[in-house]
């Protein structure tokens, strides 16, 4: 069949994967933030109070106060190659390109900020992909994260003419390649350590109670995780959440609270992992491995570490490859 002259060029047929995680501001500067923060609390997957009563609050409390204040940890934990969350999922799609054959490309989004979804969406389709594995990285399921995730990929599927096949990514939050990627990311930052510790935290990202109470599967996934992981581990792992925001009751224990009272009870040496983010961000760079450092060592700690994300590590980049090999399954063949 012979084209028009004018016809758009038609690659040929290939498979997209398309990496998303929270998002990030563009710079750690306080114009920068509250742009991010504005995208971010405007989520009503998020935010779950009415408009009506939040908007007011977000548009001049919160957005007058808190963007300079999280500008200065962001510059804490700013890279050269930019954001951390950012940089890592860059990576991360970096090194899984051509894993899963020549056929298959893979790329990354932000949920809030750049890159956006809708464009690398379009992206993937203008160069071929006319099926797309959507994969938000979060081993634990909420409404907040990967929802949003999905909600802001079929809006943007729902402005197009000639749709994609969609598939996505489930929670992996006890899948055996997710939790042996921990175990062993555990025991190499263990072992690595100049004290052994007493005790392995594992702090999750907090949600409202209210969360819980709908039905939101996290707080359970969450204290499956901590379970398999102690039990690979062969040792106890203390479950805690942190950054809570706002005056609502949120899950517990606080991570926060957890870390001020753990020397009076006769630990003193710490190890602390986040197995609920994957890749590190400012949560984990400066909320736990800053902040929770000096809580815990002001309040009688002697030794203290964090353990890093599993991130573009190779025993993350190999569970990041089984999960989404899986997802691929009648798709693509086994690279």
């Amino acid at each position: 069949m012979t084209m028009p002259p004018d016809h758009r060029y038609i690659y040929p047929e290939k498979v997209g994967v398309l990496l998303v995680n929270l998002g990030t501001p563009d710079a750690p500067d306080a114009k920068s933030v509250r742009r991010y923060l504005a995208e971010f609390l405007s989520d009503r997957r998020v935010v779950e109070i009415p408009p009506l009563i939040w908007q007011p609050i977000l548009r001049g409390a919160v957005l007058t106060t808190r963007p300079r204040k999280s500008a200065r940890a962001y510059r804490e934990v700013w890279r050269e190659d930019g954001s951390p969350l950012a940089a890592i999922t860059r990576l991360q799609a970096k090194a899984l390109e051509g894993a899963f054959g020549p056929d298959v490309m893979v790329d990354y989004a932000m949920r809030y900020g750049q890159p956006d979804i809708r464009s690398r969406l379009v992206s993937l389709k203008d160069r071929g992909c006319t099926r797309i594995l959507i994969a938000p990285l979060y081993p634990q399921y909420s409404g907040a994260t990967t929802a949003t995730a999905n909600d802001a990929a079929f809006a943007a599927l729902a402005k197009m003419r000639w749709q994609p096949a969609i598939r996505t990514l489930p929670p992996y939050h006890d899948d055996p390649a997710y939790i042996g990627a921990l175990k062993e990311s555990v025991e190499q930052g263990i072992a690595a350590l100049d004290f052994e510790p007493e005790a392995v935290l594992a702090s999750f990202h907090g949600m409202p109670l209210r969360t819980l109470e709908l039905g939101d599967p996290y707080h359970c996934q969450c204290h499956k995780t901590a379970r398999l992981l102690g039990e690979a581990l062969g040792r106890e792992v203390t479950l805690t959440f942190q950054s809570r925001f706002g005056r609502a009751k949120w899950l517990e224990p606080a991570t926060e609270t957890v870390l001020a009272e753990l020397p009076a009870r006769g630990v003193k040496k710490l190890a602390i992992v986040a197995p609920g983010f994957s890749a590190d961000c400012l949560e984990t760079l400066e909320e736990i491995a800053i902040r929770g450092r000096e809580t815990f060592l002001s309040s009688g700690g002697t030794s203290f570490a964090y353990l890093p994300c599993l991130n573009d590590s190779a025993p993350g980049l190999a569970m990041l490859r089984s999960i989404l090999q899986r997802e691929l399954e009648g798709w693509v063949r086994p690279a």
